[in-house]
């Protein structure tokens, strides 16, 4: 069984889906895919791309300057998608579980609204 993936990198590896992005876009990109709940630090985000890129999830892109500035660009590996992949199964496959147990406690209960 695959150990449970950090809020942050689901994230950020969620973030790089779509397309390679600098480290600002990635902030910007998980505090609005996650409704602002994970807000990422530069110094956090940086740490946490080495470590993905170390694994092989995460890779870099390109390089540019904007501004007399260098700007680095990363994408999402396949073996970031795989590993993104399992862990939204994981993570449907709790909610599921929870849910199917919250509607046994009250038939009905409209998930994420009301609390029981």
């Amino acid at each position: 069984m695959a150990k449970a993936m950090r809020e942050p990198t689901f994230w950020i590896l969620t973030a790089l889906v779509d397309q390679a992005r600098h480290g600002y876009g990635i902030i910007r990109e998980v505090t609005a895919l996650s409704d602002a709940s994970v807000t990422l630090q530069a110094g956090t985000l940086y740490a946490a791309l080495d470590r993905l890129a170390a694994e092989g999830l995460v890779e870099i892109d390109r390089e540019e300057t904007v501004d007399g500035r260098p700007r680095r660009y990363y994408r999402l590996t396949d073996d970031g998608a795989t590993a993104l992949a399992t862990e939204t199964t994981r993570l449907t496959r709790n909610a599921d579980t929870a849910a199917a147990r919250l509607r046994t406690r009250r038939p009905g209960l409209a998930l994420g609204f009301t609390t029981p």
